[in-house]
């Protein structure tokens, strides 16, 4: 595969959690989060991106988004579960996307804000639509994903590399 080939990211929030007596990386998610997780995986099915990889956070709530996410999608693509997406600040998430095989061409990101929203902002040199206006009013909140276009290298993902093409939240 070249390296201007096509690629896509998708950046999706785990859904909402809930806040009992654990730990942060143990929270699982809360009654509404279970409900919008399967709304976010048929919504990302709808996008017609056949995922080659996605790359999990291993806390429990971004865990228990992807199980029920994935049932909604035509294909399972290969699954890694990150701990370095967990409290990941801007520079880790370029860090890793940097990691990604070239044989990748769209890859799926569960993980959390606020790195999520800051990855999506600094990827982002242009915007298709209002979708940056959308994402930047709304906050990236619990279950939204941006997708990003850029045609490079996973070694060449930096600030402004790609192309905001586009923005969903359950509860716009």
């Amino acid at each position: 595969m070249s390296v201007d080939t096509p690629r896509r990211i998708v950046l999706l929030r785990h859904a909402k959690a809930d806040w009992p007596q654990v730990s942060d990386h143990e929270r699982p998610l809360a009654e509404r989060g279970r409900s919008d997780a399967p709304v976010a995986g048929r919504k990302l099915a709808e996008t017609g991106i056949g995922f080659d990889l996605a790359l999990c956070s291993t806390a429990v709530r971004t865990r228990e988004t992807w199980k029920l996410a994935v049932q909604e999608l035509p294909e399972r693509p290969r699954t890694v579960y990150e701990d370095r997406l967990y409290e990941a600040s801007l520079g880790e998430l370029i860090a890793l996307l940097n990691d990604v095989p070239d044989e990748v061409s769209d890859l799926l990101v569960i993980g959390h804000n606020p790195g999520m929203h800051a990855l999506a902002d600094a990827l982002a040199g242009r915007v298709e639509g209002d979708a940056a206006a959308r994402m930047n009013r709304s906050g990236f909140p619990t279950s939204a994903f941006a997708v990003l276009a850029f045609d490079a290298s996973w070694k060449s993902v930096e600030h402004g590399v790609g192309t905001l093409v586009d923005f969903w939240t359950p509860h716009d």
